[in-house]
């Protein structure tokens, strides 16, 4: 755990966009769907729709994973999504906050490396459930 210190809504941003390649990160509630917090969003983006669109796109993947794997218990941890433009990371957790949250960063498809941006996302979800 890097400096092992609890996060707090903002700091978890903070650090989600210290991960080199990182363009812009929002926290999600799974729930409603809404952003919680954003890292100032590309301009032209609407962060509630996004978070929206973001949030069914998980839900529609674990739907679509729950019927391919009947009876099993399906738990995604993270969902990555590479486009021509850059890699989408999702990590999913369960919080002390409201509800279920979920970290999504967009990461520069050229300066990124995902290995690393996901164990940072590991250490970060950690340290923000703590």
């Amino acid at each position: 755990m890097r400096g092992g210190r609890v996060l707090g809504l903002h700091d978890c941003l903070t650090e989600v966009m210290a991960i080199p390649g990182a363009l812009d990160a929002m926290l999600l509630d799974q729930t409603s769907g809404m952003a919680v917090v954003a890292s100032g969003p590309p301009q032209g983006v609407d962060t509630e729709r996004s978070a929206a669109a973001l949030t069914e796109t998980l839900r529609a993947t674990m739907d679509g994973l729950a019927r391919s794997c009947p009876g099993d218990a399906v738990r995604i941890n993270d969902m990555l999504v590479t486009t021509d433009r850059g890699h989408h990371l999702l990590r999913l957790m369960e919080t002390v906050f409201e509800g279920p949250l979920v970290i999504y960063v967009r990461l520069d498809l050229e300066h990124s490396n995902l290995a690393l941006a996901r164990f940072r996302l590991q250490d970060i979800s950690s340290r923000l459930l703590a």
